[in-house]
């Protein structure tokens, strides 16, 4: 049976993961088999981040980790920000760990990207993303809206990812931009209902709040084509003062309008359906612990096939994030005539 290993026990790594390994691990007490057989194992490189933390042992080191446990039998839920994981993840590496679970994103920038593509081709490393709305119920219902052609055929897609996030901005918590929060989430959820996609289009705006500017942490719009012909608006809204997450399909003979849950606090997803089909379900959604299943269940099987996915994802977000700071480079003067 394989083991969890958390890498940062921020809010990814302690507010998420490891609930949702302690909710799989409550399932395996009430008669449903969990994917792991341990404890999981955690690191932080801050001494006191684990401090209160309850149903895991955590390492004084990545050195110490490896003694604790067997690297070639553990899954790494690497939760570390962005610019500081080619360096975790090659020491990792280094001392036999295979088997990555990445958190999104899974790079803010080309270097960084290319980066990650290196060393898993380097350690012929398993490597996945966090993209547990892949794992939602909604998504499966979408998909399934797209390719039994039940309104006719997907002409657009229209995305609301909305929240207010000040505080965390404001401490300069984790992610450089707007595109980097909620975006990678959607933006995998479309390339999967409508295929391979190019970047038409992006833009961001900065996050104003009692005087104090955040760059590039306001609002974040991009717009894709799809290979399939399917045109793709994105929009996330970081200082809306509302919650919404939500996915507008427009087919040929109708359209699906997708809710998915807003926050850890209530798992429910809606679906309505208008035009050919008339209907309006509501559902239990919890899509994080269904993913962690089924990709556990994936590396006991024997790895992931699923990086190529991930990897178009972050390079659509680096190449939205270069077309906006080509929108903010200065225009160049004009010499004399």
């Amino acid at each position: 049976m394989l083991r969890p290993f958390i890498v940062g026990l921020g809010r990814s790594g302690a507010g998420l993961h490891l609930k949702a390994l302690k909710d799989l691990a409550a399932g395996a007490a009430s008669g449903e088999e969990a994917p792991f057989s341990r404890p999981p194992l955690a690191w932080d490189p801050r001494p006191e981040a684990g401090h209160g933390l309850t149903g895991l042992t955590v390492a004084a080191s990545l050195a110490a980790a490896a003694r604790l446990t067997e690297p070639d039998r553990a899954v790494v839920h690497l939760c570390t920000p962005p610019e500081a994981r080619a360096e975790v993840l090659e020491e990792l590496a280094v001392s036999g760990f295979t088997r990555f679970l990445v958190e999104k994103p899974l790079a803010c920038d080309p270097a960084q990207l290319d980066q990650l593509v290196r060393l898993r081709e380097k350690y012929r490393l398993h490597m996945t993303a966090v993209a547990h709305w892949l794992a939602a119920e909604l998504t499966r219902r979408l998909h399934r809206l797209v390719t039994d052609r039940t309104l006719g055929t997907l002409l657009g897609i229209e995305v609301a990812q909305h929240k207010p996030r000040f505080t965390r901005t404001l401490a300069a918590e984790g992610h450089p931009t707007a595109f980097d929060v909620e975006v990678p989430h959607s933006l995998g959820v479309v390339l999967h209902l409508a295929g391979p996609a190019e970047l038409v289009t992006a833009h961001c705006t900065d996050m104003v709040c009692d005087g104090t500017v955040v760059p590039h942490m306001g609002r974040a719009a991009l717009t894709l084509r799809h290979h399939s012909g399917v045109r793709t608006e994105i929009v996330s809204d970081l200082a809306s003062p509302v919650r919404q997450r939500t996915f507008t399909l427009r087919f040929t003979h109708g359209t699906a309008t997708a809710h998915y849950p807003i926050s850890e606090q209530d798992h429910h997803a809606q679906l309505i359906l208008t035009g050919a089909v008339e209907s309006h379900d509501v559902f239990h959604d919890e899509a994080l612990t269904a993913f962690l299943r089924q990709t556990y269940e994936r590396f006991a099987a024997g790895g992931v096939t699923d990086f190529a996915h991930h990897h178009a994802v972050a390079r659509l977000l680096c190449e939205a994030k270069a077309h906006c700071r080509a929108d903010d480079a200065p225009a160049p003067s004009r010499g004399p005539r």
